[in-house]
């Protein structure tokens, strides 16, 4: 199974149909897609700001907002729907959808996801990945992938993925790719072959 995480930059890209429509086509692996906070996060940082409500609260809240972002994909994307537990996830799997991630109730309370804007959707999104053990984690970024050997530490002082991945990819045992602007047809031939497709993160 691979998890893929959507950036929510994409949400105002051309190009976000187009990927939608790689992740309804012919696949050899099952797929959950985690999609990013956004235009709809970003409405909570600046709500934050301006009200001064506290960070477990923004937490929470940004949390909900992935969930918007989410049900976009699935209004948009064909075979597209929203799955809240590991079971709905598996049971439209099973029916050959691809489910998009709800991660606010799995999520809200756990200890080791801080209520910090250090997590976002990349950190979450490996968080299921683990819970999933799913044989890779595919990013899926407006921007594209640096040169160069990667690593979750590099990335995230890059601020391409949030300060607390690194540490939630750590020792998990699943691959991480970056696929940017220019991948959707690696995306495509990869799952209809069930190979890889992106640039490699080293192991941590």
């Amino acid at each position: 199974m691979w998890v893929v995480k959507i950036g929510g930059s994409l949400a105002a890209s051309s190009e976000l149909s187009a990927w939608l429509a790689a992740l309804a086509g012919p696949r050899k692996v099952p797929l959950v897609v985690v999609p990013g906070g956004g235009p709809f996060a970003d409405a909570v940082r600046r709500a934050q700001r301006r009200h001064g409500f506290d960070d477990r609260t923004a937490h929470l809240m940004a949390l909900l907002a992935t969930e918007q972002f989410g049900l976009m994909l699935c209004a948009l994307g064909p075979g597209l729907v929203p799955a809240a537990t590991l079971e709905a996830i598996r049971a439209a799997q099973g029916r050959g959808e691809v489910p998009v991630w709800m991660a606010a109730a799995m999520t809200a309370d756990r200890p080791e996801i801080a209520a910090s804007w250090d997590v976002t959707s990349d950190t979450l999104a490996a968080w299921l990945a683990g819970q999933m053990r799913a044989e890779a984690l595919l990013l899926v970024k407006s921007a594209p992938p640096p040169q160069g050997p990667l690593s979750a530490d590099g990335l995230a002082a890059a601020g391409l993925v949030d300060a607390a991945f690194p540490r939630m990819a750590r020792g998990t045992g699943f691959a991480v790719r970056l696929l940017g602007p220019g991948d959707r047809d690696a995306l495509v031939q990869g799952l209809a072959a069930g190979a890889l497709p992106g640039v490699a993160l080293a192991a941590a």
